[in-house]
């Protein structure tokens, strides 16, 4: 227990500023808060709910936004070592890049790219 002390003390610390800090805040308000305004774009009156559903094929863009972020991820701190490690650092990254560029033809090929 006594190697967990400080660990507990700071989480301890950490609730209580939180909790101190929303408490001031609700205290100094000067508003109500508002719960009648609607959320708009750019001036527009909103044409959806706010927490509507959004359509299953943005999920699959996210996917593929992940596959290659994921890409940019791994291949920054690769160009820092590729050239320490030598030519088996570039296989490793044409493996990977291969690996991702597999899973973006079976998105393709599912549709996945099609918008309508």
């Amino acid at each position: 227990m006594d190697e967990l002390t400080p660990a507990l003390v700071l989480l301890a610390i950490g609730v209580l500023l939180v909790a101190g800090v929303r408490a001031l805040a609700r205290i100094l308000s000067v508003a109500p808060p508002l719960t009648n305004v609607m959320p708009h774009a750019g001036g527009l009156p909103p044409l959806e709910h706010p927490v509507s559903r959004f359509h299953v094929r943005w999920y699959v863009v996210t996917m593929v936004f992940l596959a290659f972020d994921m890409e940019m991820i791994f291949m920054y701190p690769w160009t820092l070592v590729v050239a320490q490690m030598g030519p088996a650092a570039v296989v490793e990254m044409f493996g990977f890049l291969a690996l991702l560029m597999a899973g973006v033809l079976y998105a393709w090929r599912e549709g996945a790219l099609r918008w309508t």
